[in-house]
Protein backbone atom coordinates (compact mmCIF):
# COMPACT_ATOMS: atom_id res chain seq x y z
CA UNK A 1 0.00 0.00 0.00
CA UNK A 2 2.75 2.43 0.93
CA UNK A 3 4.26 2.05 -2.53
CA UNK A 4 0.94 2.92 -4.16
CA UNK A 5 0.65 6.22 -2.27
CA UNK A 6 4.38 7.00 -2.05
CA UNK A 7 4.01 9.69 -4.72
CA UNK A 8 2.45 12.03 -2.16
CA UNK A 9 5.43 11.84 0.17
CA UNK A 10 8.05 12.22 -2.53
CA UNK A 11 6.34 14.77 -4.81
CA UNK A 12 3.79 16.57 -2.63
CA UNK A 13 1.12 15.84 -5.24
CA UNK A 14 -2.13 14.68 -3.68
CA UNK A 15 -4.05 11.53 -4.53
CA UNK A 16 -6.78 11.56 -7.17
CA UNK A 17 -10.36 10.56 -6.40
CA UNK A 18 -9.99 6.85 -7.18
CA UNK A 19 -6.85 6.62 -5.06
CA UNK A 20 -8.58 8.48 -2.20
CA UNK A 21 -11.37 5.92 -2.31
CA UNK A 22 -8.80 3.14 -2.21
CA UNK A 23 -7.29 4.70 0.93
CA UNK A 24 -10.76 5.00 2.49
CA UNK A 25 -11.25 1.24 1.91
CA UNK A 26 -7.98 0.28 3.61
CA UNK A 27 -8.30 -2.87 5.72
CA UNK A 28 -8.01 -2.79 9.49
CA UNK A 29 -4.66 -4.60 9.21
CA UNK A 30 -3.27 -1.92 6.86
CA UNK A 31 -4.69 1.06 8.75
CA UNK A 32 -1.60 1.64 10.98
CA UNK A 33 0.58 1.78 7.85
CA UNK A 34 -1.81 4.24 6.19
CA UNK A 35 -1.78 6.48 9.28
CA UNK A 36 2.02 6.38 9.42
CA UNK A 37 2.29 7.41 5.78
CA UNK A 38 -0.19 10.26 6.33
CA UNK A 39 1.86 11.39 9.33
CA UNK A 40 5.07 11.28 7.29
CA UNK A 41 3.38 13.39 4.60
CA UNK A 42 2.18 15.90 7.17
CA UNK A 43 5.64 16.18 8.74
CA UNK A 44 7.39 16.61 5.38
CA UNK A 45 5.04 19.14 3.80
CA UNK A 46 3.62 20.94 6.87
CA UNK A 47 6.13 20.32 9.67
CA UNK A 48 5.51 19.44 13.33
CA UNK A 49 3.67 22.60 14.41
CA UNK A 50 -0.01 22.45 15.32
CA UNK A 51 -2.28 25.47 14.84
CA UNK A 52 -4.68 26.02 17.75
CA UNK A 53 -7.96 27.89 17.29
CA UNK A 54 -10.98 28.85 19.37
CA UNK A 55 -14.43 29.67 18.00
CA UNK A 56 -17.38 31.66 19.31
CA UNK A 57 -20.88 32.26 18.03
CA UNK A 58 -21.79 35.91 17.54
CA UNK A 59 -25.34 34.97 16.50
CA UNK A 60 -26.67 31.58 17.57
CA UNK A 61 -29.80 29.81 16.34
CA UNK A 62 -32.73 31.03 14.26
CA UNK A 63 -31.05 30.29 10.92
CA UNK A 64 -33.49 30.17 7.96
CA UNK A 65 -31.60 27.36 6.18
CA UNK A 66 -32.43 23.66 6.51
CA UNK A 67 -28.99 22.01 6.85
CA UNK A 68 -30.22 18.65 8.12
CA UNK A 69 -27.41 18.20 10.66
CA UNK A 70 -27.71 21.61 12.31
CA UNK A 71 -29.55 22.38 15.54
CA UNK A 72 -29.31 26.11 14.77
CA UNK A 73 -31.89 25.91 11.98
CA UNK A 74 -35.07 27.73 12.86
CA UNK A 75 -36.99 25.13 10.82
CA UNK A 76 -36.40 22.21 13.20
CA UNK A 77 -37.56 21.39 16.74
CA UNK A 78 -34.03 21.30 18.17
CA UNK A 79 -33.74 23.34 21.38
CA UNK A 80 -31.28 26.01 20.18
CA UNK A 81 -32.90 29.46 20.00
CA UNK A 82 -31.70 32.75 18.53
CA UNK A 83 -29.20 34.66 20.69
CA UNK A 84 -26.78 37.52 19.91
CA UNK A 85 -23.45 37.96 21.71
CA UNK A 86 -22.47 41.48 22.80
CA UNK A 87 -19.08 43.00 21.97
CA UNK A 88 -17.58 42.83 25.50
CA UNK A 89 -18.42 39.11 25.61
CA UNK A 90 -16.84 38.65 22.20
CA UNK A 91 -13.63 40.35 23.35
CA UNK A 92 -13.56 38.26 26.53
CA UNK A 93 -13.91 35.07 24.50
CA UNK A 94 -11.01 36.19 22.29
CA UNK A 95 -8.86 36.84 25.38
CA UNK A 96 -9.67 33.42 26.82
CA UNK A 97 -8.84 31.81 23.49
CA UNK A 98 -5.50 33.62 23.28
CA UNK A 99 -4.68 32.53 26.84
CA UNK A 100 -4.64 28.89 25.68
CA UNK A 101 -1.88 29.70 23.20
CA UNK A 102 -4.27 29.79 20.25
CA UNK A 103 -3.41 32.05 17.32
CA UNK A 104 -6.82 31.91 15.63
CA UNK A 105 -10.20 33.20 16.82
CA UNK A 106 -13.16 32.57 14.55
CA UNK A 107 -16.41 34.55 14.83
CA UNK A 108 -19.36 32.49 13.62
CA UNK A 109 -22.97 33.43 12.88
CA UNK A 110 -25.90 31.13 12.12
CA UNK A 111 -27.24 32.91 9.06
CA UNK A 112 -27.77 32.34 5.34
CA UNK A 113 -25.55 35.36 4.81
CA UNK A 114 -24.80 38.55 6.75
CA UNK A 115 -27.19 41.52 6.79
CA UNK A 116 -26.17 45.10 7.54
CA UNK A 117 -26.64 44.68 11.28
CA UNK A 118 -24.33 41.67 11.37
CA UNK A 119 -21.66 43.34 9.23
CA UNK A 120 -21.73 46.40 11.50
CA UNK A 121 -21.38 44.22 14.58
CA UNK A 122 -18.52 42.35 12.93
CA UNK A 123 -16.73 45.60 12.23
CA UNK A 124 -17.14 46.74 15.83
CA UNK A 125 -16.17 43.33 17.18
CA UNK A 126 -13.06 42.88 15.04
CA UNK A 127 -11.87 46.39 15.95
CA UNK A 128 -12.39 45.76 19.67
CA UNK A 129 -10.64 42.39 19.57
CA UNK A 130 -7.62 43.74 17.69
CA UNK A 131 -7.29 46.57 20.23
CA UNK A 132 -7.50 44.18 23.19
CA UNK A 133 -5.56 41.05 22.26
CA UNK A 134 -2.96 39.76 19.79
CA UNK A 135 -4.83 37.11 17.87
CA UNK A 136 -5.80 36.60 14.24
CA UNK A 137 -9.50 36.99 13.53
CA UNK A 138 -11.37 34.70 11.18
CA UNK A 139 -15.06 34.70 10.31
CA UNK A 140 -17.84 32.34 9.25
CA UNK A 141 -20.96 34.24 8.23
CA UNK A 142 -22.53 32.15 5.49
CA UNK A 143 -22.75 33.08 1.82
CA UNK A 144 -21.35 36.47 0.79
CA UNK A 145 -21.67 39.07 -1.91
CA UNK A 146 -18.54 40.56 -3.48
CA UNK A 147 -19.15 43.78 -1.53
CA UNK A 148 -19.23 41.86 1.76
CA UNK A 149 -16.05 40.01 0.88
CA UNK A 150 -14.34 43.34 0.24
CA UNK A 151 -15.66 44.75 3.51
CA UNK A 152 -14.33 41.83 5.55
CA UNK A 153 -10.91 42.25 3.96
CA UNK A 154 -10.98 45.94 4.85
CA UNK A 155 -11.89 45.07 8.47
CA UNK A 156 -8.80 42.89 8.77
CA UNK A 157 -10.43 39.45 8.73
CA UNK A 158 -7.64 37.23 7.43
CA UNK A 159 -9.41 33.88 6.99
CA UNK A 160 -12.97 32.99 6.04
CA UNK A 161 -14.68 29.70 6.84
CA UNK A 162 -17.46 28.43 4.63
CA UNK A 163 -17.87 24.65 4.59
CA UNK A 164 -19.06 22.77 1.55
CA UNK A 165 -20.27 20.20 4.14
CA UNK A 166 -20.29 17.24 1.74
CA UNK A 167 -19.67 16.35 -1.90
CA UNK A 168 -21.61 17.93 -4.72
CA UNK A 169 -23.55 14.77 -5.59
CA UNK A 170 -24.80 14.22 -2.02
CA UNK A 171 -25.44 17.86 -1.04
CA UNK A 172 -29.16 17.93 -2.05
CA UNK A 173 -29.77 15.15 0.49
CA UNK A 174 -28.46 17.41 3.26
CA UNK A 175 -29.54 20.96 2.30
CA UNK A 176 -32.46 22.08 0.11
CA UNK A 177 -32.68 25.83 0.81
CA UNK A 178 -29.52 26.67 -1.12
CA UNK A 179 -27.16 24.89 -3.49
CA UNK A 180 -23.61 23.53 -3.35
CA UNK A 181 -22.81 25.90 -6.23
CA UNK A 182 -23.81 28.93 -4.15
CA UNK A 183 -21.33 27.90 -1.47
CA UNK A 184 -18.64 27.31 -4.10
CA UNK A 185 -19.21 30.82 -5.50
CA UNK A 186 -18.61 32.40 -2.09
CA UNK A 187 -15.42 30.39 -1.66
CA UNK A 188 -14.04 31.50 -5.01
CA UNK A 189 -14.71 35.16 -4.19
CA UNK A 190 -12.97 34.74 -0.83
CA UNK A 191 -9.98 33.09 -2.49
CA UNK A 192 -9.72 35.83 -5.12
CA UNK A 193 -9.85 38.51 -2.40
CA UNK A 194 -6.63 37.34 -0.78
CA UNK A 195 -8.27 36.08 2.42
CA UNK A 196 -7.28 32.57 3.41
CA UNK A 197 -9.96 29.98 2.62
CA UNK A 198 -11.12 27.60 5.34
CA UNK A 199 -13.43 24.93 3.94
CA UNK A 200 -14.31 21.45 5.12
CA UNK A 201 -17.40 19.55 6.07
CA UNK A 202 -19.00 16.81 8.12
CA UNK A 203 -18.46 13.11 7.66
CA UNK A 204 -21.20 10.66 8.56
CA UNK A 205 -24.17 12.45 7.00
CA UNK A 206 -25.17 9.28 5.14
CA UNK A 207 -22.72 9.60 2.25
CA UNK A 208 -21.13 6.53 0.70
CA UNK A 209 -17.40 5.84 0.80
CA UNK A 210 -17.26 6.86 -2.87
CA UNK A 211 -18.96 10.16 -2.09
CA UNK A 212 -16.52 10.73 0.77
CA UNK A 213 -13.71 10.34 -1.78
CA UNK A 214 -15.54 12.69 -4.15
CA UNK A 215 -15.71 15.28 -1.36
CA UNK A 216 -11.98 15.06 -0.63
CA UNK A 217 -11.19 15.46 -4.33
CA UNK A 218 -13.44 18.52 -4.62
CA UNK A 219 -11.79 20.10 -1.60
CA UNK A 220 -8.39 19.42 -3.16
CA UNK A 221 -9.56 21.17 -6.33
CA UNK A 222 -10.51 24.22 -4.25
CA UNK A 223 -7.09 24.05 -2.54
CA UNK A 224 -8.15 25.69 0.75
CA UNK A 225 -5.63 26.91 3.28
CA UNK A 226 -7.43 24.93 5.97
CA UNK A 227 -9.85 21.98 6.07
CA UNK A 228 -11.84 21.44 9.29
CA UNK A 229 -12.80 17.78 9.70
CA UNK A 230 -16.09 17.35 11.53
CA UNK A 231 -17.75 14.05 12.36
CA UNK A 232 -21.51 14.09 12.79
CA UNK A 233 -22.65 14.46 16.39
CA UNK A 234 -26.38 13.78 15.82
CA UNK A 235 -28.51 16.58 17.27
CA UNK A 236 -31.98 15.90 18.67
CA UNK A 237 -34.77 17.47 16.66
CA UNK A 238 -32.82 17.56 13.37
CA UNK A 239 -33.51 15.29 10.37
CA UNK A 240 -30.18 13.54 11.06
CA UNK A 241 -30.80 13.21 14.78
CA UNK A 242 -30.93 9.41 14.56
CA UNK A 243 -27.98 8.98 12.19
CA UNK A 244 -25.32 6.60 13.60
CA UNK A 245 -21.97 8.00 14.67
CA UNK A 246 -18.97 7.40 12.38
CA UNK A 247 -16.99 4.36 13.51
CA UNK A 248 -13.59 5.32 14.91
CA UNK A 249 -11.47 3.38 12.41
CA UNK A 250 -13.45 4.85 9.52
CA UNK A 251 -12.79 8.33 10.94
CA UNK A 252 -9.06 7.59 11.06
CA UNK A 253 -9.14 6.27 7.48
CA UNK A 254 -10.77 9.53 6.44
CA UNK A 255 -8.19 11.64 8.25
CA UNK A 256 -5.35 9.81 6.53
CA UNK A 257 -7.05 9.86 3.12
CA UNK A 258 -7.80 13.60 3.32
CA UNK A 259 -4.15 14.24 4.28
CA UNK A 260 -2.97 12.23 1.29
CA UNK A 261 -5.38 14.17 -0.93
CA UNK A 262 -4.13 17.54 0.40
CA UNK A 263 -0.55 17.16 1.61
CA UNK A 264 0.12 20.85 2.27
CA UNK A 265 -3.23 21.86 3.79
CA UNK A 266 -3.95 22.60 7.46
CA UNK A 267 -6.13 19.65 8.49
CA UNK A 268 -8.03 20.58 11.63
CA UNK A 269 -9.82 18.51 14.21
CA UNK A 270 -13.27 20.05 14.61
CA UNK A 271 -16.67 18.92 15.91
CA UNK A 272 -17.58 15.35 16.78
CA UNK A 273 -14.11 13.90 17.38
CA UNK A 274 -14.88 13.44 21.07
CA UNK A 275 -17.68 10.92 20.48
CA UNK A 276 -16.23 9.40 17.31
CA UNK A 277 -12.62 8.94 18.37
CA UNK A 278 -12.31 9.53 22.12
CA UNK A 279 -8.93 10.20 23.74
CA UNK A 280 -6.98 7.36 22.12
CA UNK A 281 -8.40 8.03 18.67
CA UNK A 282 -7.65 11.74 19.04
CA UNK A 283 -4.00 10.82 19.60
CA UNK A 284 -4.04 8.45 16.62
CA UNK A 285 -5.41 11.19 14.35
CA UNK A 286 -2.67 13.60 15.40
CA UNK A 287 -0.23 10.87 14.42
CA UNK A 288 -2.14 10.25 11.20
CA UNK A 289 -2.33 13.59 9.39
CA UNK A 290 -4.05 16.15 11.64
CA UNK A 291 -2.02 19.33 12.29
CA UNK A 292 -4.55 21.74 13.82
CA UNK A 293 -7.22 21.63 16.53
CA UNK A 294 -10.17 23.63 17.75
CA UNK A 295 -9.85 23.83 21.53
CA UNK A 296 -12.72 24.14 23.97
CA UNK A 297 -16.38 23.96 23.04
CA UNK A 298 -17.98 24.15 19.60
CA UNK A 299 -21.03 26.19 18.61
CA UNK A 300 -23.74 24.02 20.17
CA UNK A 301 -21.83 20.98 21.44
CA UNK A 302 -19.15 20.41 24.06
CA UNK A 303 -15.54 19.77 23.13
CA UNK A 304 -12.49 18.62 25.08
CA UNK A 305 -10.96 20.99 27.64
CA UNK A 306 -8.22 23.09 26.04
CA UNK A 307 -5.83 21.88 28.74
CA UNK A 308 -6.34 18.26 27.64
CA UNK A 309 -5.49 19.01 24.02
CA UNK A 310 -2.48 21.15 24.94
CA UNK A 311 -1.18 18.44 27.28
CA UNK A 312 -1.55 15.86 24.49
CA UNK A 313 0.38 18.07 22.05
CA UNK A 314 3.13 18.48 24.63
CA UNK A 315 3.26 14.73 25.17
CA UNK A 316 3.55 14.18 21.41
CA UNK A 317 6.29 16.84 21.16
CA UNK A 318 4.17 18.84 18.69
CA UNK A 319 4.78 22.57 19.23
CA UNK A 320 1.87 24.99 19.09
CA UNK A 321 2.22 27.30 16.11
CA UNK A 322 3.34 30.79 17.11
CA UNK A 323 1.34 33.90 16.28
CA UNK A 324 2.30 35.37 12.93
CA UNK A 325 4.63 38.32 13.14
CA UNK A 326 2.61 39.97 10.37
CA UNK A 327 -0.56 40.21 12.51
Amino acid sequence: MREIFEQVLTTGVGLGQSQIEEALRTSDEELPELLQLAHDVRMKWCGPEVEVEGIVSLKTGGCPEDCHFCSQSGLFTSPVRSVWLDIPSLVEAAKQTAATGATEFCIVAAVRGPDRRLMDQMREGVKAIREAVDIQVAASLGMLTQEQVDELVEMGVHRYNHNLETCRSFFPNVVTTHSWEERWSTLRMVRDSGMEVCCGGILGLGETVGQRAEFAAQLAELDPHEVPMNFLNPRPGTPLGDQPVVEGRDALRAIAAFRLAMPRTILRYAGGREITLGDLGTRDGLLGGINAVIVGNYLTTLGRPASADLALLDDLKMPVKALSATL
